[in-house]
């Protein structure tokens, strides 16, 4: 396509615009660059990409899309041709979006799009939908936390939600997979930053919003209206019948289904609405549900804990959204597998309950603990920690939510980044409750080894925090590291 013809379908207005050029590809990485490629610059806090405009030209990028004056003297340098966009505001993201959709013309257009967010259960709720999805015969992708989940592969991402010229590349590559469905977390951070807008959703989830990222949205309030935007914003960029599936038992959910003005449904565990759910047998490993939407139905799903009933709710409540019966919701649930890291077992001859999680939020971790206690364990004992350069407002709440229901609570590092790991640690003891057994273990294979060792049978031993994830973030660097493989090493 033709730089300037690319440019107009956008519709997008350039403060400048150098040259001509005909584009083949469009890419954020230039070491990713190759003949025909645009190469889009990203402004950082501390540095931009604009500094790689000649290593992406060396790779073949023929066009570059920058936010400063200095980009496209050195564009006319190097003779590649250039388009500017003022970096004012959301306006450079509003831009990417706009020229992202374009070129790949509209790749969500043609599938069925679900998105998911909220605090907790994202990840869990969109796992199970492309689960579900698949059950009944149709070719689905899952794009969030744990990766890009394609009909044909699978492969890890850096973020739940991508930056919008990777995001739009990856959806393009899954529709060209084959893929009828996609289900997709939407970040908070996503949503703020435009990197979501112009995908075309059918339908979206509200699971639930409690503290978390408040080091990037400052308030609670911030939060909020970040989230809200997919519900009441993204679907006014699409011409898609939009239905809103929303968690009433969360007081911000109840208040925004009044709000929407479109097709909504209501779902809840504790009160009326369009779908309730009520548990009525629940283990650690699998459980049994019963649904009313209309009829009533009762299914048993292979999933453990108490709060995997609220993740098949909010699963359910998607189908239903996205125009599926009940009938066929009970069919595909008894079909979904357990999730990476989210409520895993580690089995072992011991005696010993062993349960993986990556509950990394105050709210996560008390519904885990509260999960596990109903399953009747002699002691729980929970090894969790709390992340580097992240929220350290939430630190001394995790430390409470796990001591009140444990009985033993073991302090570790999560991934420590640039701070001080014993620093984290310090910060993270001060809200252990008084005269409740705990002790700091800043080694994370020590802390994990530890608890098994002490564990006696009958116990449950939860490590929060990492779940899914197979590596430590210490400095800047990742090293090799999995909870699972942790507890296994104990165990032997």
């Amino acid at each position: 396509m033709k730089l300037s013809d690319l440019i107009g379908k956008a519709s997008i207005k350039p403060v400048a615009v150098l040259g001509e050029a005909d584009v083949e590809s469009v890419l954020m990485d230039s070491r990713q660059c190759k003949p025909g490629s645009l190469f889009v610059c990203m402004p950082g806090k501390n540095n931009d990409s604009q500094s790689f405009i000649a290593a992406a030209a060396r790779n073949g990028a023929v066009a570059v899309m920058i936010f400063e004056d200095r980009g496209i003297a050195e564009a006319r340098e190097l003779g590649i041709a250039a388009l500017q966009i003022p970096n004012e505001g959301l306006a450079y993201n509003e831009a990417i979006w706009r020229l992202c959709d374009a070129f790949f013309d509209h790749p969500t257009h043609e599938m069925k799009v679900i998105g998911v967010t909220g605090t907790n259960g994202k990840t869990t709720t969109a796992w199970l939908v492309r689960d579900m999805l698949d059950a009944l015969g149709v070719k689905a992708g899952y794009l969030g936390t744990l990766g890009l989940q394609l009909p044909n592969g699978e492969r890890e991402l850096s973020n739940t939600t991508p930056f919008a010229v990777e995001l739009y590349n990856l959806i393009a590559e899954t529709r060209a997979s084959g893929a009828e469905a996609l289900a997709m977390e939407v970040s908070s951070h996503a949503l703020h930053e435009r990197r979501a807008d112009g995908v075309e959703f059918d339908a979206a989830i509200f699971t639930n919003l409690t503290q978390d990222h408040l080091d990037y949205h400052q308030t609670m309030e911030a939060y909020a209206e970040a989230k809200h935007r997919l519900f009441f914003g993204l679907p006014a960029q699409s011409e898609k019948r939009f239905v809103a599936a929303f968690n009433v038992d969360d007081p911000v959910g109840e208040r925004w289904s009044i709000e929407q003005n479109g097709p909504t449904l209501t779902y809840s565990l504790l009160h009326a609405a369009d779908l309730v759910g009520t548990p009525l047998h629940v283990a650690v490993d699998h459980l049994k549900l019963r649904l009313e939407y209309g009829g009533e139905i009762e299914v048993e799903v292979h999933l453990g804990g108490n709060f995997n009933v609220s993740n098949c709710l909010s699963a359910s409540a998607g189908m239903l959204a996205l125009g599926y019966s009940l009938e066929q919701v009970r069919t595909a649930l008894t079909h979904v597998r357990p999730v990476p890291g989210r409520f895993e077992a580690v089995r072992n001859d011991k005696g010993i309950g062993i349960i993986i999680d990556y509950a990394h939020t105050p709210d996560a971790l008390e519904k885990l603990l509260d999960s596990v206690l109903e399953l009747g364990p002699k002691r729980v004992l929970t090894v969790f920690g709390c992340g580097g350069d992240r929220d350290a407002t939430k630190r001394p709440k995790m430390a409470r939510a796990a001591s009140e229901r444990s009985d033993i609570t073991i302090v570790t590092s999560d991934n420590p980044r640039t701070e001080d790991p014993n620093a984290i640690l310090n910060q993270v003891k001060s809200g252990i409750m008084s005269g409740k057994q705990s002790m700091a273990i800043a080694d994370r294979r020590e802390a994990v080894a530890h608890a098994i060792h002490i564990a006696k049978p009958g116990d449950v031993v939860v490590i929060a925090g990492k779940g899914h994830e197979n590596y430590q973030i210490i400095g800047r660097t990742k090293f090799p590291m999995d909870d699972r493989e942790l507890a296994r090493e104990a165990l032997a």
